[in-house]
Order: structure tokens, then sequence, then C-alpha cells
């Protein structure tokens, strides 16, 4: 390891699919507290400088830690397989004590939705869009120099797919690819995204920067290939928190239908036992990009 301008303290290394599972906190400036993360190298990966190993960032959803993933999601199986680290970083600032930041599962803790703010006082350390971006994934390169900054993809689920859809859409070079479990896909016309983009942005004109729908309409880069995954009895796709079709129908109107696949699952809901059902299915499609299947 390198010394870096940011330090992580291991608090547990945990054998896992002849891989390891190693938990990390850190002092973040970016958002002003300590974080926790989990990184998951494969097989091999410890102990050697090269060649480097291909990243996955999994983004949680609400109400969920950097924890969820790594525990409940099987991505690690599928990693392990073809020689992928996974990062799992937090959702959202900890311990910034706002006002109301604890009241509700859906807005302020565990509820970051991957942006920076800029009404206050959610602007002073609500910045997970540049702590996801820039400041964790530079600190972790350069303190884990197997790990491969030049092939980076992204999974989210919920929440997280939101953030996954959104951060690729704005930075495609800094991703190979990028997929979704059940995402918000529209958050500015659902409940979910309507509380926090009001709570967090200080214009309403502001909402468009942070929506895959409206994203898409004005992307310009390189050819897509998103693939999102959702149950037919996922309770938020039926309520209009999801709105993948309207993602969809945005791709069609800019002639990217053909770039955007989305399957429905029969009779899975919302939960990670439909996360790790499919967690194959994502890995493989950021290990195609990635250049390891």
């Amino acid at each position: 390891m390198a010394t870096p301008a940011m330090n992580f303290t291991a608090t547990a290394t945990i054998a896992a699919y002849g891989g390891k599972l190693v938990k990390l906190t850190h002092e973040s400036a970016v958002l002003g507290c300590t974080m926790a993360l989990n990184v998951f190298f494969p097989p091999g990966a410890f102990g050697r400088a090269v060649p480097k190993v291909p990243v996955l960032w999994h983004l949680a959803g609400l109400t969920c830690t950097g924890d969820n993933g790594a525990e409940k999601g099987f991505f690690n199986y599928w990693a392990a397989k073809y020689g992928i680290a996974v990062v799992y970083p937090d959702t959202s600032p900890r311990g910034s004590n706002h006002p109301g930041e604890h009241d509700a599962y859906d807005f302020g803790s565990a509820a970051g939705f991957y942006i920076d703010a800029t009404a206050e006082p959610w602007s002073q350390n609500y910045k997970m869009e540049t702590y996801i971006t820039s400041e964790l994934p530079a600190a972790l390169y350069s303190y884990f120099l197997v790990l491969d900054q030049s092939r980076v993809s992204l999974t989210g689920h919920s929440m997280g797919g939101h953030g996954a859809l959104t951060l690729f859409l704005k930075n495609p070079d800094k991703y190979k690819s990028t997929s979704a479990f059940a995402p918000i896909a529209n958050p500015s016309n659902c409940p979910w995204g309507e509380k926090a983009f009001g709570g967090y942005l200080a214009t309403k004109e502001e909402w468009k920067l942070h929506d895959a729908t409206e994203l898409i309409k004005c992307y310009t880069g390189r050819d897509l290939d998103i693939l999102i995954t959702c149950g037919t009895a996922d309770n938020f796709l039926i309520a209009g928190q999801l709105l993948i079709d309207n993602f969809t129908a945005a791709a069609k109107e800019v002639g990217r239908e053909d770039q955007i696949k989305v399957n429905y699952a029969e009779g899975y809901d919302h939960s990670y036992y439909f996360v790790s059902s499919f967690a194959q299915d994502h890995v493989e499609h950021a290990a195609k990009h990635l250049g390891v299947l």
C-alpha cells in the first residue's frame, strides 16, 4: 500500500469465496465526518501489484449502509469468479445531526441520493456525488494499488440504482458500464425524489441535473449498454416510485431504446432476496465491459 492523503483503518478482514472482504473507515474531508465502507478483493488480489484488478461499485438504497450489499447481495461470489473487486460505500454522511436528519427513512440519514446538496444546511456536508465520483475513488486507488482505476463499472439498487444511472450518464469517461436493480429512474416525478430534491436542492431547476430520465435526453456520449432488472411484484414499482417506463420512453425519444435492456422478473419484490437472485446477471454485465468475460 502507498501512503495516501486519506488514511483508511481496517476494522475487519473476512474470508469470502477465496478472497477477502475488508471493512474500512476513514475521515472524509468532503463530507466532514467518519465514513465506513466495504471492499471485496477477489482471490489472489492481495500481495500483488500486477495485473491490477477491475472494480465494480455497488451503490445501496434507502435505509442501507455499505454492509447491506456486501452481506446480502451475493455479488462477492460472482466477483470472485471473474476476478473483480467490489466497493460498497455508504449512502450518506453520518452523524451530522442537522435538525430532522434522523426523523425519516427517505431523507437525511441513509438517504443521500448520491447528489451534492445546494440547500442549507444540507449543502454543508451532503455531497455524496463528489464523494462517490472523486474523493473516495481517488483515495482508494492510491491506497490499494492493485485496484485498476482504468477499469471501473457501476451498479446499484433502488436509490443506488438512481445513483448508478445518473453518475454514469454524467461521467461516462469514469466508468465502463452501469446497471441497476429496481432504480428510482425518474425522481423528479415520484414522492421519494420530490421529497429528497425538494429538501437538498435550492431550486427546482436543479432537479433535472440529477434525474436519469432527464439526463438521457441530453446525453451525447458513447453508445450505452444499460441493464435494468426489476421484479413485477415490487411494491415500489406498483406505487409509482420507480417510473422505469419513463426512463425507457426518454431513451426512445433520443433513439437509444436499443441501448437499454429492462428485464422484469416475474413475482420478485424489492428486497435483497431479489437483488441476490440476479446478482450474477449484473456482475457478468460489468465483467463484459471490464474485459474479464
